[in-house]
């Protein structure tokens, strides 16, 4: 594998928006608008680094083959994007990138705008993106909760219970006569963290479950809030777990 050099920005160098949308997995064409607008903003972010050293040295990424129907990225976008990230214990912003949900790999582009490079999952501890917060479980996490495995995680609520997603897609082949179709297949999961144990759950019955202890005050708390999990699942666990949070203060 190629390696290749990342060189991001400190909090604080640099604040801007970013509003273009590049290459999707096949390189898609742009428009000349949207390359300007990211060849600016590339090197706006890059020119303002100077000559600093190199903070990590990655593994070069490239798109997945294009007869492969839809993507293999969080939310569906296949466009670079700015976020944020604490790597190896700082804080960077600004970052043009990609979450590889197929993957698990966080995408950065480079000053030389096309060269793509995953960012060292071991020196990444959380990172922000479409205003969504993301962390990693680690594999001494793992090893102390099986139910969970290593990776990144959107961290839905975090106080005395952490509530997390994970997403996560597969390549599904379909075969029809003489000739077969690829395509990405989504998924999605949920985690509690209780007394620093995690449990997977997936309906609001195996959630209650899991905090029994509180189970009829938050069934009460939800009729008379009229909170519906049915009608916004992660809402409804965010508000389950503040108030059982609030019920054990």
């Amino acid at each position: 594998m190629r390696r290749c050099t990342f060189y991001p920005l400190i909090t604080g160098i640099l604040c801007f928006v970013f509003s273009a949308r590049v290459v999707g997995q096949a390189a898609p064409a742009d428009s000349s608008s949207q390359k300007n607008a990211l060849n600016n903003t590339v090197s706006l972010f890059y020119g303002s680094i100077g000559k600093q050293s190199p903070l990590y040295n990655g593994t070069e990424y490239y798109f997945y083959d294009p007869i492969i129907k839809g993507n293999a990225y969080y939310a569906d976008v296949n466009s670079f994007t700015p976020g944020s990230v604490f790597y190896d214990n700082m804080h960077f912003t600004g970052v043009p990138m990609l979450y590889d949900i197929y993957g698990d790999q966080v995408v950065i582009l480079l000053y030389n705008h096309f060269t793509k490079c995953t960012l060292i999952k071991d020196k990444v501890s959380s990172f922000d993106f479409l205003d969504h917060h993301f962390v990693r479980i680690d594999t001494v996490t793992f090893l102390n909760n099986p139910a969970i495995k290593p990776g990144y995680y959107d961290e839905l609520y975090a106080g005395r219970l952490q509530v997390l997603a994970r997403y996560s897609k597969s390549i599904q082949v379909t075969t029809g006569g003489q000739t077969s179709e690829s395509y990405f297949n989504y998924s999605k999961d949920y985690y509690i963290r209780k007394n620093n144990i995690y449990y997977n759950f997936s309906s609001q019955g195996a959630l209650l479950d899991i905090l029994k202890d509180k189970k009829k005050e938050i069934q009460k708390y939800l009729k008379e809030n009229q909170v519906k999990y049915r009608r916004n699942p992660e809402e409804a666990m965010v508000k389950i777990a503040s108030y059982y949070d609030h019920l054990t203060n």
